[in-house]
């Protein structure tokens, strides 16, 4: 059943993951909480993808948290918020901020709804391409609830914390263009899929150890002190020198596009 919930294709080295319930709007029940889990949990583990690609399939991205389906059993919430030590992510958590353990680029096209969890998922990305009329919302307040998702980490390096509270607490809807203007998104365009697909190939000619680096260097660093940034900088650099990938780069860099290597499977980071 879980597998049913969300689809997913490695092309190219690049893996497209479609959230799979349009019928109810991609929204999020159990079957879809545990595989999104599975999902991110198999693609950290592979070495040779180079992008993560996340959409949802029909007429919206994801609609949030299928409360009907989800309070039909107390058991349910407990599996959601359940965690063995306060300070990891439980199951409502992984399925956003899992998507930064994957070190590759994740970009999220966002069309129709992405009102809640799906908004919290959208957040967890590290490109959010929208179309301009797509609709937003923290919609948590609704159900007298807080987002509880994991987005809240990405949110207080998105936007300022005041826009934070009054969206958390209105849970207004918003449109594309006005995330853009909060700086929610990366971009708006009519096609997101499309124009994610075209970001992903873009990196594909560099080197996926440096691709890996950035990211988590600048995960580890936006929020640390001025020292441990600098460290991070001179360790993952030197990480980077002694691998193989590097010089492949530096010999394409050099070299007529048809005397090109490729790169070897990246390191772990």
């Amino acid at each position: 059943m879980t597998e049913q919930r969300v689809s997913v294709e490695i092309i190219d080295n690049i893996a497209h993951v479609k959230l799979n319930r349009a019928d109810k709007l991609n929204s999020l029940d159990m079957p879809m909480f545990i595989a999104i889990r599975k999902t991110i949990k198999n693609l950290r583990k592979n070495r040779d993808i180079r992008a993560v690609i996340v959409s949802g399939n029909g007429d919206d991205f994801c609609s949030g948290l299928d409360v009907k389906s989800i309070m039909k059993s107390q058991k349910n919430m407990i599996k959601l918020l359940f965690k063995a030590l306060p300070w990891r992510a439980n199951l409502a958590q992984i399925v956003s901020t899992g998507w930064q353990d994957i070190p590759v680029p994740v970009i999220c096209a966002i069309h129709g709804r992405c009102w809640g969890g799906g908004l919290q998922i959208a957040l967890g990305a590290d490109f959010r391409f929208a179309t301009p009329d797509s609709s937003l919302s923290i919609l948590e307040g609704k159900w007298g609830l807080i987002p509880d998702m994991g987005g809240t980490i990405a949110l207080r390096d998105l936007i300022a914390i005041d826009q934070a509270k009054k969206l958390a607490m209105t849970a207004e809807m918003f449109s594309g263009e006005q995330a853009l203007a909060l700086n929610l998104v990366t971009e708006i365009t009519p096609t997101p899929l499309a124009d994610a697909q075209a970001f992903a190939v873009s990196l594909l000619p560099l080197s996926p150890d440096a691709i890996a680096a950035n990211k988590r260097l600048y995960n580890k660093s936006w929020q640390s002190s001025k020292g441990w940034a600098l460290f991070r900088e001179s360790y993952y650099q030197l990480k980077i020198l002694m691998g193989k990938n590097v010089h492949r780069k530096i010999y394409n860099q050099t070299h007529d596009t048809e005397q090109h290597k490729a790169f070897l499977p990246r390191k772990k980071w």
